[in-house]
């Protein structure tokens, strides 16, 4: 996978027309839950590419310092697309993630918004569960931290 991080502004349209057509297809259409996708986040966060051998865009994540979204460094909207799973995508695209929030602003603490099925997998990350179980949008979610 090639991976690209870039600021809001740095995002071409191109990009960014990727980034919510995955988002939308994932979120919005596969898991069936309508919310607002579009939260004015994006200007403050890093955005995380993961680009396959076709140029597709296969994984993103969006990455924050501490104290926009969490008192810790946060990272969101993890998403792999349909044609990538079942291939080490999500593992690599979290691994780059961790990698890239204590490269862009040092080594501290990371807390998720983890959808509750994928609980196993984050803790493999070394993510613990500091919460019980709340919804997000209609999905059982528990926040996570990496300290």
């Amino acid at each position: 996978m090639r991976w690209e991080i870039k600021s809001f502004d740095e995002l071409t349209t191109s990009a960014l027309y990727a980034i919510i057509q995955l988002r939308v297809e994932v979120f919005v259409v596969e898991q069936n839950c309508p919310y607002q996708d579009l939260d004015y986040a994006d200007q403050k966060a890093l955005h995380l590419m993961g680009y396959d051998e076709e140029n597709r865009l296969a994984a993103y994540t969006r990455l924050f310092d501490k104290g926009i979204k969490y008192a810790e460094a946060s990272i969101g909207r993890v998403v792999t697309a349909p044609f990538a799973r079942g291939k080490g995508a999500g593992r690599e695209l979290m691994e780059a993630s961790i990698q890239q929030i204590y490269r862009q602003f040092g080594r501290q603490p990371i807390r998720i918004s983890a959808q509750q099925y994928l609980e196993k997998f984050y803790s493999s990350l070394g993510f613990e569960t500091v919460s019980d179980m709340y919804l997000e949008d209609n999905i059982p979610h528990v926040e996570m931290l990496k300290a």
